[in-house]
């Protein structure tokens, strides 16, 4: 049987729905229980979930073609919601939290919906990247760390997830008995190498490596 996937141009009702700012994308597999004009209620493992649909919306489902191509012969924009999806159906649906609604812009026909009668699943969020900054130490202390590159001013924030790599830092953390302060091993005046993450407008130094002492 041959799935065609296409964007729902007709429905009953379309909603406008805030899309200012990117949501993280989950799925949900179950069986669906029950079809609107812009939406469809698909039970997750026993708990029933309600998803809205709009124009953007892409549904893969048997003989969506073939109902386009009826509903375009007929004068129509495109199949309707219920025209394409039915009770009892499995279905794998992607969406999104949009305040307190679900926003559905992926919905596939499948084979079954899995174990438990459905589940659902959170696409996990990207590492964030690793840059890295060289520079002379400007000024250290316990949570922070500036440098000078490119004749700018640029500070990182420091943990005890920081790791310190340079000549006699490994000597001199085993002699503190394995644990050292970070003013211990980078000082003013260090040329350094800072390999750093960002997050929320913060710069977290994730490792520095001094390459030249002062």
């Amino acid at each position: 049987m041959k799935l065609l996937g296409m964007s729902l141009l007709t429905l009953a009702v379309v909603l406008a729905f805030p899309r200012s700012s990117p949501a993280q994308n989950k799925t949900a597999r179950g069986t669906v229980s029950a079809v609107a004009g812009d939406s469809i209620t698909v039970n997750v493992g026993g708990t029933e979930m309600k998803f809205m649909v709009d124009p953007k919306t892409m549904v893969t489902a048997a003989g969506a073609g073939t109902k386009a191509r009826a509903a375009a012969a007929a004068g129509q924009a495109g199949p309707k919601l219920s025209e394409l999806l039915k009770p009892g159906e499995a279905v794998l649906v992607t969406y999104a939290e949009m305040g307190s609604m679900n926003h559905a812009s992926q919905i596939q026909v499948v084979p079954s919906a899995g174990a438990g009668g459905g589940s659902v699943s959170a696409d996990k969020p990207a590492a964030p990247a690793t840059r890295n900054t060289d520079g002379v130490v400007k000024s250290v202390s316990a949570s922070s760390l500036t440098i000078t590159a490119s004749g700018k001013d640029v500070t990182f924030a420091i943990d005890q997830s920081t790791r310190v790599v340079g000549t006699g830092a490994s000597t001199k953390t085993q002699a503190a008995g394995g644990r050292i302060a970070f003013t211990d091993l980078v000082a003013t005046g260090n040329r350094v190498s800072v390999s750093h993450t960002e997050a929320g407008g913060t710069m977290k130094a994730t490792e520095v490596r001094v390459t030249a002492a002062k």
